[in-house]
Parts: structure tokens; C-alpha cells; sequence
């Protein structure tokens, strides 16, 4: 920007050009604090949803070592897995500062599992139990792609926030002022000029 014509029309466009600029600035950094408040409001839920499928996550394998533990591995393989051909996860799409935010929900269809050839309740306990924890899974999946869409985004707006306020803010700011400078150099000279030339 050194190679510019220091004129008084050059300084107001610089200067108009540091007024945009630092309206993006305070734009990028009201997007940071919305992205971090709704990034601590996913991990909240994120902690509530883990937690939850971590306790039906030992209860399927609670259930899974009964299950085995009265029938067999061999026996528990050949045991009728839950028909899920019906089943269908629910996704509802929300944006945040042009961030795809989403909730989803696993919609199965209750279809009768046929038994075993010898009907197993601890087989069928299994069943539910890792039905159950399919179900949670759901909603889990989508507040953790969540919580990764806004921290790739938080990043990206704090990089363009720290680019502006660190280096183009101050190069601009140091072109005014060189512009500046140089215009009240040549002001002088003009006043030198007269004063000879009177």
C-alpha cells in the first residue's frame, strides 16, 4: 500500500476500508462467543447422552454375558438377530451462524424378531438391550458431529478475527499513517513554496 498516491480521498477510502474492516472484526468475535455458547450447551448434552449410553452400554453387556452364558456362543450366533429392515433414523437440521446443526433419532419400526429354536429370555434380554443402546447411539452420533462442526468453525472464525485485528487492522493503520505523514510533508512544502515565491 506504500506505492499509493498520498491524497486526502486515499485517506478517507483507507480509512473507510479500517471502519469495514473493524466491523468484521467485532462481527467475527460476536460469532466466536455464539459458537463457544452453543458449543458448551452440545458438550452438555453430549455428557448427558454419553452418559446414559454408557450405562445401557454395561447393561448390554450385562445382558450379552447372560445371554452367552446360558446359551453358548455357537447358540447366541444362530439366535434370530432384531429385524431393523423397517428402521429409519429421524434427522432434524438447524443452522447456527451458517453451521449445519442437527438432531437424530433412530425410528424402528416394531417388527416381531422371530424366536430361537429354543426360546431364550436371556437371549431376548440381550436383544432389547442392544436395541435400546442402537437407539441411543442415534442421537449421540449427531451431537458429537455437532460439537465437531463448531469447533471447526470457531477455529476458522478465530483465525479471520486474529488475522484482521493482528495484521491487516495495523497495516492499514500504518498506511494512514505514512499517507498522512507524507501529506503534511507536502503541505509544508507547499507553504515553503509560497512564502519563497511571495
Amino acid at each position: 500500500m506504500s506505492d499509493l498516491t498520498p491524497t486526502r480521498s486515499v485517506v478517507l477510502e483507507l480509512k473507510d476500508e479500517r471502519r469495514a474492516m473493524h466491523e468484521g472484526y467485532v462481527f467475527l468475535d460476536e460469532k466466536c462467543l455464539l459458537l463457544a455458547g452453543e458449543m458448551l450447551r452440545e458438550l452438555e448434552r453430549y455428557s448427558a447422552l454419553q452418559r446414559s449410553f454408557l450405562k445401557t452400554w454395561e447393561t448390554s453387556i450385562a445382558a450379552l454375558q447372560a445371554a452367552v452364558a446360558r446359551n453358548g456362543l455357537e447358540g447366541l450366533q444362530v439366535y434370530p438377530p432384531t429385524d431393523l429392515s423397517g428402521a429409519s433414523v429421524r434427522r432434524v437440521q438447524r443452522s447456527l451462524m451458517g453451521v449445519a446443526l442437527q438432531e437424530a433419532e433412530l425410528l424402528s419400526v416394531p417388527v416381531p424378531s422371530p424366536g430361537g429354536i429354543a426360546h431364550s429370555p436371556e437371549a431376548e434380554a440381550c436383544r432389547r438391550a442392544f436395541r435400546q443402546l442402537l437407539a441411543q447411539a442415534a442421537p449421540l452420533a449427531a451431537v458429537a458431529g455437532n460439537l465437531e462442526r463448531l469447533q471447526q468453525e470457531y477455529r476458522r472464525a478465530v483465525r479471520r478475527a486474529r488475522a484482521l485485528q493482528d495484521v491487516l487492522l495495523p497495516e492499514l493503520d500504518r498506511t494512514v499513517y505514512d499517507i498522512e505523514t507524507r501529506l503534511e510533508e507536502l503541505e509544508q512544502e507547499d507553504a515553503v513554496w509560497m512564502r519563497r515565491a511571495l
